[in-house]
């Protein structure tokens, strides 16, 4: 069981941050066609087929295996409708608040301010009494150095676009957060499923609104959206909301920034990107943040002495 909750709440975030970071490529691509609102409407869309249709075969088969058991919990109807506006609201502006900012911000800029998350979601989580200890604080500390380290290669000037990306970061913040109180009342696929289609419609909301899309422009860059609508969108965000059940968001938020890390490991070897000694020292940086943030902290246990009063023996009576 131990080692079940150790995959969990370890391995599949750090895959999901491994899927986004690989994913860079096909975004950027993506965007070469297509507007924020065109791109992210048709990622979600995908996203939502492809959980709907895994979410009616897990379904089929718990029902198939546990039919005599099969009871559905109070108020899940609810919860899922709820946890899926608000994960999905939260997905839809952090998506593209981002989108907005890299239009006028450097994409290192961008992937630094967004990660930012790491530091917000501990800040916010003192307000909702989730306890950080010390030592994931000081990951955090090391993380946002490595990301500095990782992200930033120019001057360290504000441009229009940061403000949005700020934005992004405290949409992805409250996403997380969100994620952590629902995922305990509803199941983490579902709410991944719902929470896609409610930013598919939100997005296309924006699209129509805003934007002129074409079928041709979507054709061009049907690959694109196919491989970050299932792969980015379906699976890595999934797997978040899986990871996040039973787990402390600040050190989920910690593994899913190691997402910089591979962006730039991948752009090094599918690219041929040289990565300077900085970016080496940052994504050491990183690492040994994500180590620590994992390294078990034991309770400190009072001792309770218990202090033997000597008893003192009754004087005998005077005579």
């Amino acid at each position: 069981m131990q080692k079940t909750s150790f995959v969990r709440q370890n391995i599949l975030p750090v895959l999901a941050a491994f899927i986004w970071g690989t994913s860079f490529v096909a975004q950027s691509v993506g965007a070469d066609y297509v507007e924020p609102f065109t791109f992210n409407a048709a990622r979600s869309a995908i996203a939502f087929i492809f959980l709907l249709a895994l979410c009616a075969v897990f379904r089929f088969r718990r029902k198939k295996d546990f039919e005599a058991q099969a009871k559905p919990r109070p108020h899940y109807r609810r919860d899922l409708v709820i946890g899926g506006l608000c994960c999905g609201a939260a997905l839809t502006l952090g998506a593209n608040l981002q989108q907005k900012g890299i239009e006028t911000t450097t994409s290192g800029k961008a992937g630094f301010i967004t990660a930012l998350y790491i530091v917000i979601v501990p800040i916010l989580g003192i307000f909702l009494k989730k306890k950080v200890g010390k030592m994931v604080w000081g990951s955090v500390a090391l993380a946002v150095g490595g990301l500095y380290c990782l992200c930033i290669q120019q001057g360290s000037s504000i441009a229009a676009g940061d403000f949005y990306i700020f934005l992004c970061s405290l949409c992805f913040s409250a996403h997380i957060l969100i994620i952590d109180h629902f995922t305990q009342k509803v199941d983490g696929m579902e709410l991944s499923c719902a929470q896609f289609f409610v930013a598919a419609v939100l997005s296309a909301v924006g699209m129509l609104a805003t934007e002129q899309p074409t079928w041709e422009a979507l054709r061009l860059c049907v690959g694109p959206l196919l491989f970050v609508g299932i792969f980015s969108s379906g699976v890595a965000y999934t797997l978040q909301i899986l990871a996040q059940r039973d787990s402390n968001p600040t050190v989920v938020s910690l593994l899913l920034s190691l997402e910089s890390v591979f962006a730039t490991v991948a752009g090094a070897v599918v690219l041929g990107d040289r990565m300077s000694g900085r970016e080496y020292f940052g994504c050491f940086l990183m690492l040994t943040a994500v180590v620590l943030a994992q390294i078990p902290v034991k309770e400190k246990q009072v001792a309770v002495v218990e202090v033997e009063e000597a008893e003192e023996e009754p004087l005998p009576p005077e005579t």
